[in-house]
């Protein structure tokens, strides 16, 4: 059998529901080591506790530690891959981060749960069984890292949060899941495309993500260059288009060599060079501003602090941003 790794990190997965107040809490490090036995069928399973965090305190240091332990037992000839478990709200940019610095062909699956151990209807021993299923598949092999939940299998590129509470929260709204578990295998139906590989170091900090609305201005741009940011992430409108107001901050950080990217705030579609008016996304493009077609604003700010180690010039990150079609 295959010998899986799991690499436990905190979030809902590990917590329980307090029966006096209803707050969901985290429990002991090694709370799922009681699952463990539900994997025999599958694969021989090992488990190691990395950290135990709830997902909102997971940070892009802690992402860079889990990396590390990953890549040392992807190492060893006999791990055949691994699964994380994770807290929910952070899981799509821990997974992101993996897919750019981890090499290996070997399957990292990512997984967690929405509801605790304890509470009804529980999903996380079931996905956490069908993570293992999907490490332990062949098929899985060189798809870089994947994110399974549901009994869906997405790709960490284009899966999100979609819902505060569902357990099918997790969804990838511009290509759909790129494979399915049923009762009896691993099916993918969509070849994978890996990010571009990018340095397997602490990502660089202090990159902000400000978010356009109608009528915004320059100020949050000010502060974050006044705080001395080294990257900024424009969450923009529609295709890729700025309220006037905040083009003044957008100059500024381009002359002071401050890469900008720019997403779309809508969830599926991608940001363009279409519209020629004041803020629109040529005069944007134009400007040197950076466009990351396809990725979220949390997503593409996981990767502008991974490309930072490689340059600062906006036409060189730009070939790090520039859009995946699945399959491509």
């Amino acid at each position: 059998m295959e010998k899986i790794m799991i690499l436990t990190t905190g979030g809902t997965i590990a917590m329980a529901e307090d029966e006096q107040t209803g707050s969901v809490q985290p429990l002991e490090a090694d709370s799922l080591r009681s699952s463990l036995p539900l994997f025999d069928t599958y694969a021989q399973v090992e488990m190691e506790h990395v950290v135990n965090l709830p997902s909102p305190h997971i940070t892009p240091a802690t992402m860079y530690q889990i990396s590390l332990r990953l890549a040392e037992l992807l190492q060893l000839p006999e791990i055949s891959g691994a699964v994380i478990t994770h807290g929910t709200d952070t899981l799509e940019e821990t997974a992101y981060y993996l897919d750019m610095v981890i090499s290996s062909r070997k399957p990292v699956v990512v997984t967690g749960a929405m509801r605790s151990q304890n509470e009804l209807g529980s999903d996380g021993p079931l996905n956490l069984v069908n993570a293992v299923r999907t490490a332990a598949s062949p098929a899985a092999r060189s798809r870089g890292t994947l994110v399974v939940f549901n009994d869906e299998i997405h790709a960490a590129r284009w899966v999100t949060k979609t819902h505060t509470s569902n357990v099918a929260t997790f969804r990838s709204p511009a290509n759909g899941p790129v494979g399915t578990l049923t009762k009896k295998g691993v099916v993918f139906q969509h070849p994978v495309h890996r990010s571009p590989s990018l340095p397997h170091l602490p990502p660089v900090e202090d990159v902000y993500l400000i978010k356009a609305a109608a009528g915004t201005d320059d100020r949050l741009i000010q502060c974050a260059l006044h705080a001395g940011c080294k990257g900024l992430v424009l969450e923009a409108m529609g295709q890729g288009n700025l309220p006037p107001g905040m083009l003044p901050g957008v100059k500024a950080a381009l002359k002071r060599k401050i890469p900008v990217v720019l997403v779309s705030r809508c969830y599926n579609g991608f940001v363009e060079d279409t519209y020629g008016y004041e803020g629109g996304g040529k005069q944007l493009k134009e400007w040197g501003v950076i466009f990351a077609n396809g990725l979220n604003g949390q997503k593409a700010r996981i990767q502008l602090m991974a490309a930072l180690h490689i340059s600062r010039d906006p036409a060189v990150l730009q070939q790090y941003f520039h859009e995946f079609l699945p399959g491509a």
